[in-house]
């Protein structure tokens, strides 16, 4: 009676693994299918009339599908690398059950009904056999679910490398599409003309930030009156300019004890940055320690101070829509020789690049989460 019982705990016990099997390889093929999604944005976005709104959400789509990817793939191996292992510790069990089986299969029919203990003996055992034959059958038919799933887990990782460097290729042809689009781009509105002589006084004397934004306005020269519609109203609700994670929030200590008035965050290498809301561009380039830097006007008194970029797009003075490319971090994009680890996941796996992100209202830093919306919000 104890081994029927625990054959049939077995058994429910491998049914709740099986439903839970399922989402990994799920999960994967659903990444395949937005990349190939991505591909068919990039082959409309030949023909739109927005190239540099349609090569944007391409590439969003390609980094979308591949993070989608890694994190499938992960749970996949990790999925299967269980069932593998689990597999392997009940080979004793399983050829002990198959022994048993096998014997009385053969025991002829006459031998099974005579017991040593009589007839209230052959009764036992006719029920005890009554009870263990279906959990057996149960626990045969999960055992052979597992295998083929195991079976189809490292199938798809196999051909997981062909979809993945497609996605990688395409998300980089969308790039280089972006590059040259917003080069071409002449449509966009300028707030000013920028002066080149007094911009490069101006970076040769700065010695802050506080002081460099002090001095945009020297810059400008024939500068339209007034402002954009603004973002105040959506303060708290602005998209982060990156898909990532934030690695050090305001005023929070780095390796060296600095600390900044911004949040770092940790992105996947060329990755696509983008404005929050429509803002003016108030400059681009290199400044003090921060590497390239575009400084993004929303509103009048409010900056957004955006640095470690490798690549910047746009000019001094331009008026980007929301939701434009502002830049591509940096560092290469391998790609295929992260998805297949079984350690990490998806929220910080391969975030290997470090975008600043600073708020300054009125030239005074606030902190950037009251802006926008992150984990905390």
């Amino acid at each position: 009676m104890r081994l029927a019982a625990a054959l049939i705990a077995l058994c429910l016990a491998g049914a709740a693994t099986a439903q839970e099997a399922a989402q990994p390889a799920e999960a994967a093929r659903a990444a395949a299918t937005r990349l190939a999604e991505a591909s068919a944005l990039l082959d409309e976005a030949d023909g739109a009339r927005n190239r540099v709104r349609a090569l944007t959400e391409a590439i969003r789509a390609y980094e979308d599908g591949l993070e989608a990817m890694r994190e499938g793939l992960r749970r996949a191996a990790i999925r299967e690398e269980v069932l593998s292992r689990d597999l392997q510790a009940r080979e004793g069990e399983i050829a002990q059950l198959l022994g048993v089986l096998q014997g009385i299969g053969a025991s002829p029919t006459p031998v099974q009904l005579v017991h040593p203990s009589g007839p209230v003996g052959t009764a036992r055992s006719g029920m005890i056999l009554a009870e263990v034959a279906p959990a057996l059958d149960i626990r045969a038919r999960s055992l052979r679910k597992d295998l083929q799933e195991v079976s189809v887990l490292r199938a798809l990782q196999e051909s997981a490398a062909d979809k993945l460097q497609q996605g990688l290729e395409g998300a980089q042809t969308a790039r280089a599409a972006l590059s040259q689009a917003i080069a071409d781009r002449t449509d966009l509105p300028k707030r000013f003309t920028e002066d080149p002589v007094q911009t490069a006084l101006l970076v040769a004397s700065t010695e802050t930030l506080e002081g460099f934004a002090s001095g945009l306005s020297q810059i400008a020269v024939d500068e339209a009156p007034g402002s954009l519609p603004g973002i105040s109203d959506r303060k708290g609700e602005l998209p982060l300019p990156v898909k990532g994670t934030i690695l050090r929030r305001a005023g929070e200590a780095d390796a060296a004890g600095i600390t900044r008035p911004g949040i770092v965050m940790a992105t996947r290498p060329r990755a696509l940055v983008t404005t929050p809301a429509p803002a003016t561009v108030r400059y681009r380039g290199s400044l003090l320690d921060y590497g390239n830097v575009i400084i993004l006007e929303p509103q009048a008194g409010i900056l957004l101070v955006i640095a470690g970029l490798d690549v910047v797009y746009g000019k001094t003075g331009e008026v980007l829509p929301g939701g434009s490319p502002v830049g591509l971090m940096g560092g290469p994009d391998t790609g295929a020789d992260d998805l297949l680890t079984r350690e990490g996941s998806g929220n910080g796996a391969g975030q290997t690049e470090t975008l600043y992100v600073e708020v300054r209202q009125d030239n005074t830093p606030v902190d950037p989460e009251a802006w926008f919306k992150t984990d905390r919000g």
